[in-house]
């Protein structure tokens, strides 16, 4: 059988995850979503791949050219084609929500930290860096697709939208040392993060608790996807401190 599939566009209604791991997390979290299945005559684990396809009715290609057209990692077997879609955010569970991120590679890398730290409700605030970019979505190992991920168009926008949630932006001048800022206990909270280059604006400082993280005088601050990581490991292990 094949199939005629176009190369990735930002404006496109279609996403691609690359490797079999990246594919088989999108048919366990999202095979509503899953459009195709493309497999390369090489991988070896077709017959389980298909089995779980043929579960949930999703369509399996076998075409070594068109594979090779659209996924630019040669040692990747498994391609998914995916629908595009924006989630809706839980008003009672914890956000991240970062103010215009810039790199896809951290965008993906921050999925997959909220993931394993269990935060599964994202909010980006535009302009951003392209999370249904492949690049992205390999860099997230398919973790994106287990976190809700929505857009907003300002910060004020997303305060409108959650006005409950408690609010802790991450700055180098935060008011509270990481570890010193307690999640409330009666409200869901958001951790705020800034771009790469320029991280929050002073306006923040007095928006919730601003939250600093300790470190050494050796760098002027942490990789964004880094940081993320360390505040959501901070705030999750609360819950098992008491």
């Amino acid at each position: 059988m094949k199939t005629i599939l176009q190369p990735y566009r930002k404006d496109g209604g279609d996403t691609y995850a690359s490797g079999a791991y990246a594919a088989i997390e999108l048919i366990r979290a999202r095979p509503e979503k899953v459009k195709t299945i493309l497999i390369h005559s090489a991988y070896a684990g077709e017959e389980h791949l298909r089995r779980m396809c043929e579960q949930r009715r999703i369509p399996v290609v076998c075409d070594d050219r068109a594979f090779v057209r659209l996924n630019q990692k040669e040692n990747s077997y498994v391609l998914a084609v995916c629908e595009k879609y924006e989630a809706r955010l839980s008003p009672d569970e914890p956000h991240i929500v970062l103010v215009n991120p810039a790199d896809m590679g951290n965008l993906g890398t921050i999925a997959r930290a909220m993931a394993g730290f269990g935060f599964l409700h994202l909010a980006l605030v535009t302009p951003a860096a392209d999370i249904w970019n492949p690049k992205a979505v390999r860099a997230s190992m398919g973790a994106l697709f287990h976190v809700n991920v929505c857009h907003f168009e300002s910060f004020a926008r997303y305060r409108a939208a959650f006005p409950g949630h408690a609010l802790f932006p991450f700055m180098l001048g935060g008011e509270l040392e990481l570890g010193l800022a307690s999640r409330p206990q009666a409200r869901p909270y958001a951790l705020v993060f800034g771009n790469e280059a320029a991280g929050l604006d002073p306006s923040f400082a007095g928006v919730g608790t601003s939250v600093r993280i300790p470190q050494t005088g050796l760098v002027d601050s942490l990789n964004l996807a880094v940081a993320a990581a360390v505040g959501m490991y901070a705030f999750s292990s609360q819950e098992y401190a008491r």
